[in-house]
């Protein structure tokens, strides 16, 4: 079977291209379940993308093009303790633009305005090997009953754990090659969260990282576990 969608400009990530995580959740609701969703290319803006579906497996296409893979998995690794929203706001900073590797990224860029953007900039906590900032889903994100929808659970937990790579690798330039997400419980509009990430394992230019959503009360709302490609 092949269904088509198409990436809008709002989702961008590096210039031209998705924002990673968004794109593995958008093929993540084709699974409908806790999903490993592999990229192999950049997956482009504004244009018709093909969707093959054998069962649960799906690929991606770009015309010729392979641009993703995807299958139903769970992450294999277990979420820390939470951190209080209270104080991921108080260490919450955001890169200035000519800082930051994508500046107009959907979930973490600087260039990008709340109702636009997730607005989500992780920033390390010191002394706990792990980066965390808070975030409150604005009512772009939801559906008509309030719940946020999965694609932007996965875009949320995309970024952070990009930037934990970055207490293994401080000077690398990155790019995310796989995510591996549960969507747990759902969120509300409105909902004071906190997204944390840790760095997990290095091997060669694969650096491996985990990301959770937590609530105010500390509860786990999800959970990825992220593989990043380190460029040359």
């Amino acid at each position: 079977m092949t269904e088509r969608l198409v990436i809008a400009e709002r989702f961008r990530g590096p210039s031209g291209s998705a924002n990673g995580g968004y794109i593995c959740g958008r093929l993540a609701a084709f699974i409908g379940k806790p999903a490993e969703v592999t990229l192999r290319a950049r997956p482009p803006l504004g244009r018709s993308l093909d969707v093959h579906r054998d069962n649960d497996n799906l690929r991606l296409f770009d015309g010729d093009t392979l641009v993703a893979e995807g299958a139903p998995a769970e992450p294999s690794l277990e979420a820390p303790n939470p951190v209080s929203f209270e104080k991921a706001a108080e260490i919450a900073t955001s890169l200035p633009p000519d800082g930051h590797p994508y500046p107009e990224c959907f979930v973490c860029g600087p260039l990008r305005e709340p109702r636009d953007g997730l607005c989500i900039y992780p920033t390390e906590l010191e002394g706990h090997g792990l980066v965390a900032a808070p975030w409150i889903p604005d009512d772009t994100l939801g559906r008509d009953d309030g719940v946020i929808d999965d694609v932007f659970m996965w875009a949320a937990l995309d970024c952070p754990s990009g930037f934990a790579t970055y207490l293994l690798a401080p000077e690398s330039a990155i790019i995310l090659g796989r995510l591996i997400a549960k969507i747990v419980e759902p969120v509300f509009v409105g909902e004071r969260l906190v997204t944390v990430a840790w760095p997990v394992d290095r091997d060669g230019r694969k650096l491996f990282a985990g990301s959770a959503i937590f609530s105010e009360q500390g509860r786990l709302k999800g959970l990825a576990q992220a593989t990043w490609i380190e460029l040359p």
